[in-house]
């Protein structure tokens, strides 16, 4: 009998921490659920595609994590992380000093320059003396805004968005003379049939890594190793793997994981 039970308990033990490991599987990624191509992009049915959704499910297949996209407006995506309505952040968010005084990050998984743009039938370049005495739009809370704050503060007026979109827009409208967000989601926009017809690429802004930061990583809680070891093993392993590259080649000709200055 006393063996009967002791197998019983064994089996009761194991079947429990069965559980709990599967429980530790469940990792809730937060996102800003806005527009963002190429990167995220929500199709007619509102399912959410784009590069970085794919390889936020690359990412969790190879760390063998059972995640689920879940949306939090941009300026909210921090206070959730760390108040544990959410398990990690993978939304082009920039690792910087200023952040990680808050969250930890994971090793970047990829990092593309940041630009500027404006109308078509305007000539001027992406350096302070340039956008003097323009008005340059940002979104709230990023980099960008935090770029333009120190760099463009003394020359023009900034003036923030609490979406990109809501900029273009304001951009397409000549309610603003500027733009400034990463290379590849306003390459996306100019590549639009609005985005042709108003506006083009003015340059690139100076690299500044302190604010830009040196690439895009996963956000997750200070207490959290464990599932940060996971998702820097797995971007490792996707780079190594191949499965990296075949994702990026269906969206870019050239590898994004770079070396340039920093997005959102």
């Amino acid at each position: 009998m006393r063996k009967t039970l002791a197998i019983a308990a064994t089996a009761l033990g194991l079947a429990l921490a069965t559980m709990a490991a599967a429980q530790a599987q469940q990792v809730k990624v937060g996102f800003s659920p806005e527009a963002y191509p190429p990167f995220y992009e929500q199709d007619s049915s509102g399912n959410w595609g784009g590069w970085e959704v794919e390889m936020v499910n690359a990412i969790c297949a190879e760390a063998k994590l059972e995640c689920t996209l879940t949306p939090i407006p941009w300026d909210g995506l921090i206070p959730a992380l760390t108040s544990k309505k959410i398990d990690a952040i993978m939304n082009s968010m920039s690792i910087t000093e200023e952040r990680k005084k808050t969250i930890d990050f994971s090793d970047k998984y990829y990092n593309t320059p940041t630009a500027i743009i404006g109308p078509k039938d305007k000539t001027f370049g992406a350096s302070p003396a340039d956008i003097k005495g323009k008005v340059l739009g940002v979104q709230v809370s990023t980099t960008h805004a935090a770029y333009a704050k120190k760099h463009f503060g003394d020359a023009a007026e900034i003036k923030e968005y609490q979406t990109q979109d809501e900029a273009n827009q304001d951009l397409i409208a000549g309610r603003i003379d500027a733009t400034q967000a990463d290379s590849i989601a306003l390459d996306a926009f100019l590549k639009s049939d609005q985005g042709k017809a108003c506006c083009d690429l003015k340059g690139y802004v100076a690299p500044d890594d302190e604010v830009l930061g040196p690439g895009v990583g996963a956000g997750v809680r200070k207490d959290d190793a464990e599932l940060k070891d996971k998702i820097n093993a797995a971007i490792k392993a996707l780079r190594d793997n191949g499965k990296y590259g075949e994702i990026t080649k269906k969206y870019f000709d050239f590898d994004v994981y770079g070396t340039g200055a920093q997005v959102n």
